[in-house]
């Protein structure tokens, strides 16, 4: 036990993405817990003003790395033990292209493809990988069957077909498939290459945010609050396909990450989602923290017609794994930010 609580303390893991929601959070997380980080980005300079959130600095070393560049994760997964690849994408749609599929597949598809498996022939060659975790997302999946009936119970199996994204293009489709494809590909070269990957498939991720920015997903969830159409399209879309809103709080998703790369038997996809809840529900516990005249509430009326699907995370929970945060912590906490941030009015109760 000592041997191995020896080796945990001077694990080094490289983050990908760093600068992101997930990212950002997750090199929080790992330098709090004492781990030594490498944290990459196109830009390091856009990573300065994280540096003051990030207890441990001195554990932690920055590398300017672009996953469109054949080598360029060499050094950053140097004598690293895991590789959490997080950084992705976040195009939702692509509405004015005479060619779409085209311009889908060669500005995003194969972009998203190529560097992953950049970052992955790195972590081959570096000798000291163990584990690669990918971060994926639930909206690679669906709650109806290839019949149009809504499953009982939703887990890792229940992917949406490539072919129907491709043809249906329904809201955040460009994203769906771009997630879709890469984990498919990262999968294939893994296995062939005799890599342990393991992907975390995450639900609408909620709680306070370390990015100068307000993070996609938080406007996604906030949306019946802003009245933002192209986010509570987005918001519909996944109610319209899921039946539900999956949420699950920031540090649970990237506590998930941290227990799947240190678990030996994890093995495969799983899904993280704390809590799902009908869209009507999740309005009103957004509407009993931040009371606003102009709440969004229309969400298609897909939720009238069926008994909600069960989103499950019982493949990560038999694993050994807890949530930490209800509905009410991820909604106060997720305003809150938004209203420290400027991006909500501070109202009075």
């Amino acid at each position: 036990m000592e041997i191995e609580n020896s080796e945990k303390k001077n694990a080094r893991y490289c983050v990908t993405g760093a600068n992101g929601y997930i990212g950002s959070w997750l090199v929080k997380l790992l330098l709090q817990r004492g781990y030594l980080v490498h944290a990459t980005l196109r830009d390091p300079a856009k990573l300065l003003h994280l540096l003051s959130m990030w207890s441990g600095g001195d554990r932690l070393r920055l590398f300017k790395a672009d996953l469109q560049e054949e080598g360029s994760f060499d050094e950053a997964v140097k004598g690293c033990h895991g590789v959490f690849h997080v950084a992705a994408s976040m195009e939702f749609n692509v509405t004015e292209n005479a060619n779409v599929e085209n311009y889908v597949q060669t500005n995003v598809i194969d972009p998203a493809i190529k560097g992953t498996l950049n970052l992955l022939n790195s972590c081959l060659k570096s000798k000291s990988v163990k584990r690669v975790v990918f971060t994926s997302s639930i909206s690679t999946l669906t709650a109806k069957d290839s019949s149009g009936k809504w499953r009982d119970v939703v887990d890792e199996t229940c992917q949406i077909p490539v072919d129907y994204v491709w043809n249906a293009k329904a809201t955040g489709w460009v994203y769906a498939l771009s997630k879709l494809l890469t984990e498919e590909a990262a999968f294939q070269y893994a296995n062939h290459n005799g890599i342990d990957l393991v992907s975390v498939i995450t639900a609408t991720v909620a709680g306070p945010f370390l990015t100068p920015s307000v993070p996609s997903s938080i406007q996604v969830l906030l949306s019946p609050l802003t009245g933002d159409s192209k986010y509570f399209s987005i918001l519909s879309a996944v109610n319209a396909r899921m039946g539900s809103i999956a949420l699950v709080h920031i540090e649970d998703i990237c506590n998930a990450h941290i227990f799947l790369m240190e678990n030996k038997t994890a093995k495969g996809r799983y899904l993280c989602c704390s809590q799902s809840y009908l869209m009507s529900e999740l309005v009103d516990h957004l509407a009993e923290e931040y009371p606003c005249s102009k709440i969004q509430r229309s969400a298609g009326g897909e939720e009238d017609r069926c008994i909600p699907s069960e989103i499950s995370s019982k493949k990560l929970r038999d694993l050994g794994f807890d949530y930490k945060h209800d509905i009410k912590v991820m909604i106060r906490e997720t305003i809150a930010c938004c209203v420290d941030y400027g991006f909500l009015q501070a109202i009075g109760k």
